[in-house]
């Protein structure tokens, strides 16, 4: 038996998560080079694989040089140590980055051409009356702005902020009397970074960076010297903090001094043009102290970001996906106020296909309801003008008892919470910055109304944040509720957030770090008891990343067992399937489309009588045990078969599903000959074709209704 468990926790049959990460954005990138795709879509998903890889860098790359410069020599999930991920992680990015400008380069910008959008790459392809307006350009909107720095006896290296986009430079006294000396200028990031250039020939818009613009320019910035050579670059720092928080006096205090040395953490990642000078590459190395395995020599324009803002120019809608509108949920659409509509029964929510705007109508009616008592919800990261926000400052305006946990420590959302914290609090809110030690992650609101039988809670849980705006590109459930059990256990959850007290049982919701953990372990384990005696495991689970050792060392036991298992996972997965002995009744989905795929589902089959759960929490050892997080039934026979029917189209889908192969990579269906399933179209169309459906019904209603009374 010893050697068996063995089998299941050996290192080498798991995935190091960080190779496992880039693999994702690996994924991503072949959206952007897959030629089937509208043009504009593919300029997105480039994008993103920037955007991924720069947050890559400041949290993962930086944690583990942590580790490094601290000695720390703990091998990983995957036996690896800090120094062997680093050595690997520099390899698979130098080569993802590698693919990300041939993809630009070679695939995206000869198509834009062809599609009438020229992307000037350097500064002298401009024409004449081009380079006179780019000059007048420069002039008039980007000189008052820039602030050059040279570098002498007098003037310090200066201070290069995280993630800025800078031009330096080699220039020399015009006197040639003095050697080389260095320069910079910074590149506004309050100005836009493509510009486009007017009066293109017929059927064709010509756009330049902002940076081709400043480099051609940059003379007028050293008037008394000449530039000897001048190019871009960008640096990455370390931008994972962390808090002693139990000595911490002021949390909220401490964090707003964390977030200032973000600007002065380690420098991890350099990028450059590929054609740089060398002896300023030299200058740049010394005084940022970068060693040569994190310099990126680029082929292209630095930061792909900006292609997000290409993605917004307008004119192109043809080369988009047309925008997608979110539906009306059936049970909602009548007359009646929303706590009518949930004391009729549990209502399912599955964002973006159905609109989020109940979530906000629940809070905006509870804070003008005059039966309302008390509102009670957990922000993690909201949007920037967030109705929630200002839902719940009227509701504590009204006279409301209203209780908020505002998480604090949510990530590059530090900031932001923090303004959305104190706006609370002066509006008369209870304002709880989190608990010591642990991230609420979970997403809960309850409303506690006075009603004709007495206090009835409405509550409502979500598997995605409580923000309008990523609503409409992320993947997520929500289930709203009035269950008293339910309730219960929303009140327990929120006085052991503001008060430190748990009560002795809990009746549906199951919680991390409490028992989340062994809840799920407990269900893998019934599946695999169940198969061992004949009879039919069977488990679906539907989440973001699954890297925690325990739970997949209970899922290489089921599936030895033979457990059907079936697993949709974005991103991470540190388990490997299909491996013979080990997980040959494991597979693997991943599927990247058009929205972030964002939901907690768990099906476990139960031999026949099968139970669904969403929740909060990936299955990572950061979600189950450092984190507050939910995980709720979904108890209505009839909502459960629509949550099933989620997981079930998810894994039909043949077209924007990668499959993990045992050797770890991922690799799409082969569609030749079969019918072709895309998940994400499928549920946009059944939404749409559900909301007609009911309109349609209530059109039919309201003429039996009126017809009669006109005769």
């Amino acid at each position: 038996m010893a050697e068996t468990e063995n089998i299941y926790t050996d290192p080498k049959n798991y995935v190091n998560r960080e190779m496992s990460w880039l693999e994702f954005d690996y994924r991503i990138l072949n959206e952007a080079r897959d030629k089937s795709i509208p043009l504009f879509e593919r300029l997105k998903f480039l994008s993103i694989t920037a955007s991924n890889l720069d947050e890559f860098f400041m949290v993962r790359v930086a944690s583990l040089k942590d580790m490094v410069h601290a000695k720390y020599r703990k091998p990983d999930i995957a036996g690896l140590k800090p120094e062997e991920q680093l050595a690997l992680i520099g390899e698979k990015t130098h080569d993802l980055v590698s693919l990300q400008y041939s993809t630009y380069n070679r695939s995206l910008l000869p198509t834009l051409k062809q599609q009438g959008l020229w992307v000037i790459c350097e500064h002298e392809e401009l024409s004449g009356p081009e380079a006179d307006y780019v000059d007048r350009f420069f002039h008039e909107n980007v000189y008052p702005v820039l602030t050059p720095m040279a570098v002498d006896s007098s003037r310090p290296f200066p201070l290069i902020r995280n993630k800025t986009l800078n031009i330096a430079a080699l220039v020399q006294k015009k006197d040639g009397e003095e050697d080389l000396e260095f320069a910079m200028v910074q590149v506004p990031s309050g100005l836009p970074r493509i510009v486009e250039l007017p009066n293109g020939p017929e059927g064709e818009r010509r756009v330049i960076l902002l940076e081709e613009i400043i480099e051609r320019n940059i003379k007028e910035l050293f008037l008394n010297y000449n530039i000897v050579t001048a190019h871009p670059f960008r640096i990455m720092r370390n931008a994972d903090f962390s808090l002693d928080e139990e000595e911490a006096v002021d949390l909220l205090e401490e964090i707003q001094k964390q977030l200032k040395k973000r600007q002065w953490g380690e420098v991890i990642r350099l990028e450059v043009e590929e054609k740089v000078d060398k002896r300023l590459l030299k200058i740049l190395k010394k005084e940022l102290a970068v060693g040569a395995e994190d310099i990126y020599e680029i082929n292209g324009p630095l930061d792909l970001t900006f292609l997000m803002k290409m993605y917004g120019m307008t004119g192109f809608d043809a080369l988009k996906t047309p925008f997608y509108i979110p539906q009306q949920i059936p049970a909602l659409m009548n007359e009646d106020d929303i706590f009518t509509n949930i004391r009729r029964g549990d209502i399912l929510l599955h964002h973006p296909y159905q609109t989020f705007d109940p979530v906000v109508n629940l809070v905006r009616t509870a804070a003008k309801d005059p039966d309302v008592l008390a509102i009670k919800q957990t922000l993690y990261r909201v949007s920037g003008h967030s109705p929630i926000i200002a839902a719940l400052a009227e509701a504590a305006e009204n006279g409301k008892q209203v209780s908020v946990l505002v998480e604090l420590k949510a990530r590059f959302d530090e900031e932001n919470n923090i303004n959305w914290a104190k706006k609370l609090e002066k509006a008369g809110c209870h304002v709880i910055y989190g608990l010591v030690g642990l991230k609420t992650h979970c997403k809960i609101t309850l409303v506690v109304r006075r009603e004709e039988d007495g206090i009835r809670r409405y509550v409502h849980l979500g598997t995605g944040n409580y923000n309008d705006s990523t609503a409409k590109l992320y993947t997520d459930c929500g289930l709203m509720t009035c269950h008293p059990q339910i309730g219960e256990d929303a009140t327990a959850v929120f006085n052991m957030l503001s008060g430190y007290s748990e009560p002795p049982t809990w009746n549906k919701l199951a919680l991390a770090p409490l028992w989340l953990r062994s809840r799920c372990v407990k269900m893998i384990r019934r599946e695999a008891d169940l198969a061992r005696a004949g009879k039919q495991g069977h488990i679906i689970a539907k989440m973001n990343s699954l890297c925690d050792k325990e739970i997949i060392a209970t899922l290489y036991e089921a599936s030895c067992a033979g457990v059907k298992i079936e697993l949709i996972i974005r991103g991470i997965c540190c388990l490997k399937a299909g491996v013979p002995g080990l997980s040959e009744n494991i597979t693997v989905h991943s599927i990247v489309g058009n929205f972030l795929e964002h939901a907690r589902i768990f099906y476990f089959g139960n031999d026949g009588s099968p139970e669904v759960y969403m929740g909060s929490a990936d299955w990572m050892p950061r979600n189950l045990d450092k984190r507050v997080e939910i995980m709720f039934p979904v108890e209505d026979a009839q909502l459960r078969e629509q949550v099933v029917h989620i997981l079930e189209v998810q894994l039909a889908d043949n077209v924007k599903a990668h499959i993990l192969q045992p050797d770890g990579t991922y690799e799409k269906i082969d569609k030749r000959g079969k019918v072709l399933v895309t998940a994400q179209e499928t549920f946009c169309e059944e939404a749409i074709a559900l909301a007609a459906s009911h309109t349609e019904d209530q059109d039919i209603h309201n003429t039996r209704v009126f017809v009669p009374a006109e005769a």
